[in-house]
């Protein structure tokens, strides 16, 4: 990680972490760098940076303003500074508990990234000292896991498409010697995957399964399933111009289940992995699929459609179908489904769905120590009469326009074995706004959290 170096020099610059609370006190006892603060700096609060010079005018030392004191600042406490700072090497104070500067590095790590595929603006960064030890690895495994779903959502549809969602796949499947293959075939598609077939056959770039497979068989099966609409038109019931505009994103939750596919694999979790993308573009030609189309899923259950603009639920449930074929411990879901899951809790904050309370309390306690924010909503069973049709078994678009996040959970739902322990996460994948750490445009949502409480429940 260029972001860091394991040996440090008497040129080293200090980071110190100041609380808000704590300033005035600073400024009274420390003269110069006192003074430098309170004379550099318009407001004393949070998020605030101050260079203290040194007697040659170099910079000697690096205050940061936090909310709190430094034993719980947030991760995001130094993350703007990667790119910020003078280029050299930085190291943070001693005083930080060891806990806590893990996370900071982390931070720190997720500030420096730039998505420079096809720009040559790129930003210096600025080194921070950290340990060559086994957290380090650990944290290494975290960058590289969310560098590669930031990456994967920020590549332009024209070089995201499913035979590019496919190449990647391959390729983290050679890098960790598992298992790859994908089905094209229209006639197996249509039969094995008909729901895939159906959303992904209007567009020349042809709709695929994608699978990935690794691990050791005598381990617990873990199934990943991420939805792969590499660009969403919304098909015949077409999305306006602004709504559009951002669809490349789409894409987000197979971007996901690669990075925390990669995750795993890097770490070595004891775990028998299975992966499943559903990989199409939702286009709008001739050939288009209709509302009012009744298609028969790999399930056998019998879907109508109302709104072909609703398709992601419908690629996933034929691969959620194949996933629960076999015996497995732990069914795990990525899609950016729903607007509805924005409008209940915004854009920052990642909604997920769990039929099993102990595993979305051991996911919600495994989000706080990631400081990952994500949130249960409920699958509350009163709404599934929403998804009735009259000549099906089910329709993909909820006759209410309330609650549409949870109405589309019910419906991967059914898709699902009610035996089974499983998480859906209904997520953005995107920053709206740039933020310390998370800079806008593609964002690993929930991965944190997914990676921590994976390695928690496999790893005791």
């Amino acid at each position: 990680m260029n972001c860091f170096y394991s040996k440090r020099s008497a040129k080293d610059i200090e980071i110190q972490l100041l609380a808000e609370s704590q300033t005035q006190h600073f400024i009274d006892n420390n003269q110069t760098a006192g003074q430098w603060l309170e004379s550099s700096l318009r407001s004393l609060t949070a998020g605030q940076h101050c260079l203290v010079p040194a007697a040659d005018g170099s910079v000697k030392q690096v205050i940061v303003i936090v909310a709190t004191d430094d034993s719980s600042a947030s991760m995001w406490a130094i993350a703007a500074l990667a790119l910020t700072l003078p280029q050299a090497d930085y190291y943070l104070n001693d005083s930080i508990p060891q806990q806590q500067k893990t996370q900071l590095l982390l931070g720190w790590a997720l500030g420096a990234y730039q998505y420079q595929r096809y720009t040559n603006d790129e930003k210096a960064i600025a080194r921070i000292y950290r340990q060559d030890d086994a957290a380090a690895r650990r944290m290494d495994a975290m960058i590289t896991a969310h560098y590669l779903t930031r990456d994967l959502i920020n590549a332009p549809p024209n070089d995201m498409m499913p035979v590019d969602l496919a190449d990647a796949t391959k390729a983290l499947a050679d890098e960790f010697s598992a298992s790859f293959s994908e089905v094209i075939d229209d006639a197996q598609l249509a039969r094995d995957y008909p729901l895939v077939h159906a959303v992904g056959r209007a567009s020349k770039n042809r709709p695929r399964l994608i699978r990935l497979s690794w691990g050791d068989s005598n381990h617990p099966r873990v199934c990943l399933i991420g939805k792969g609409v590499c660009f969403d038109s919304g098909g015949l019931n077409i999305k306006p111009g602004a709504s559009m505009r951002y669809m490349k994103k789409d894409m987000g939750g197979a971007a996901h289940v690669l990075g925390l596919a990669r995750y795993i694999m890097q770490q070595g979790l004891p775990i028998q992995l299975e992966l499943w993308v559903s990989a199409v573009e939702n286009a709008i030609s001739e050939d288009a699929f209709r509302p009012g189309d009744i298609i028969i899923a790999r399930s056998g259950t019998t879907v109508e459609i109302d709104n072909t603009d609703a398709e992601g639920r419908l690629v996933m449930a034929d691969a959620l179908t194949e996933a629960i074929e076999s015996e497995r411990d732990l069914t795990i879901d990525f899609s950016t489904l729903t607007g509805a899951a924005r409008v209940a809790l915004g854009t920052e904050v990642g909604v997920f769905f769990s039929n099993q309370t102990a595993t979305a309390q051991a996911l919600m306690a495994a989000a706080e120590e990631a400081q990952d924010p994500i949130w249960q909503l409920p699958l509350h069973q009163g709404y599934k009469h929403q998804l009735k049709s009259d000549v099906a078994d089910l329709v993909n678009c909820a006759s209410s326009g309330y609650g549409g996040a949870i109405s589309a959970a019910l419906f991967l739902q059914d898709f699902v074995s009610k035996d089974a322990d499983w998480l859906h996460f209904d997520v953005m994948a995107f920053n709206m706004r740039s933020r310390p750490g998370r800079p806008k445009g593609g964002e690993a949502m929930g991965l944190r959290a997914m990676c921590h409480y994976l390695e928690q429940r496999y790893t005791k």
